[in-house]
This record gives C-alpha cells, sequence and structure tokens, in this order.
C-alpha cells in the first residue's frame, strides 16, 4: 500500500482474532515508532508491550472497562518520559514527551495498518490504574493505548469534518 492507501485503510478496530502477530511484524510496528520524529531527537517517550493476559484484563479495566483491549493479542502502552525532555523545561516536560508519544502511536497505528493488523486508539483510561496494572516506571506517564492484531471486524469508515470548516487560513 503506498501512504495514502494506508491512511485510508486505517480504522478503530474493537474486535480482534486469537491469531498470534508474527514476530517480524510486530518488530516492524516497533522499529516505525522508533523511527518517529520527535523533539530535539529526545525520543520522550518509552513503549510497553503487554503480552500477559492477566495484564491485559487488568488494563481493560483501567481503561474504563474497555474489554476488547484484552482480546486483542498485544497491547502496546506509549508513556511520556518527561525526563528525557529536561533540556526544554517545563516544554519538554509538559509538552515535548506528550508529543513524542503520540507520533510514535500514530506511526506504530500506520505501520500496523500496512502489515495487514489493526489497532484502535485508546486514550480514556485512569492513569495510575494503568500504570499499577502494567507496573510501569515511576516518572512515565501513559498516553495512549493500543491493542493490536488481526481484525474480527470491518469497520465502516467514520465521517470526517470537511476541511472547510476544519482548516483556518490566514
Amino acid at each position: 500500500m503506498n501512504i495514502w492507501e494506508v491512511i485510508e485503510a486505517r480504522r478503530s478496530v474493537r474486535a480482534y482474532q486469537s491469531r498470534a502477530i508474527e514476530p517480524d511484524k510486530l518488530e516492524a510496528v516497533l522499529r516505525a515508532a522508533n523511527l518517529a520524529p520527535s523533539a530535539g531527537n529526545l525520543q520522550a517517550y518509552e513503549i510497553h508491550l503487554i503480552q500477559d493476559a492477566r495484564t491485559r484484563q487488568a488494563l481493560a479495566a483501567a481503561a474504563l472497562g474497555q474489554s476488547f483491549l484484552a482480546r486483542a493479542p498485544v497491547v502496546l502502552i506509549f508513556c511520556a518520559h518527561a525526563a528525557r525532555s529536561a533540556r526544554y523545561g517545563r516544554r519538554g516536560a509538559e509538552l515535548y514527551c506528550l508529543q513524542d508519544a503520540t507520533v510514535a502511536a500514530a506511526y506504530a497505528q500506520l505501520a500496523a495498518t500496512a502489515l495487514g493488523l489493526a489497532t484502535c486508539w485508546v486514550g480514556a483510561f485512569d492513569d495510575e490504574a494503568v500504570v499499577r496494572a502494567a507496573e510501569l516506571p515511576a516518572g512515565q506517564r501513559p498516553v495512549a493505548i493500543l491493542p493490536l492484531g488481526y481484525a474480527a471486524e470491518d469497520p465502516p469508515p467514520t465521517p470526517r469534518r470537511p476541511l472547510s470548516e476544519l482548516v483556518h487560513r490566514h
């Protein structure tokens, strides 16, 4: 697929097959995240790869009962790591590390789509419950959770705002 086909094919999938993800595909998704741009190339984020069924279940609970997280064979947690952006002071700690984590998650989503895998961006969760469920180290803030697997559904495209409403030309 070319980049436009990938962008247009990406969907938020909430039903996953039990089929395992091939190690080379999983590695490619992680490589894509690693290639994402970041402030000062500091990569002020961490990715936690969760495959353990109990942890995925705990993450589903931490994500306000979004049970589909537990049914994906892999869950990726993208965390902002403010200390890695320390050279940029408060703005680095409060913004750049969040941007870094979200751009990396977006690259992972697009790579997954290109590889025939499905994801769903999950941002509705209790931060502290995610930290406990995944035993995240101090100093890492969960920003996005991406379940990853083979789709067991084919959702239609969602409506988008027209560019005339979205883009403000100055």
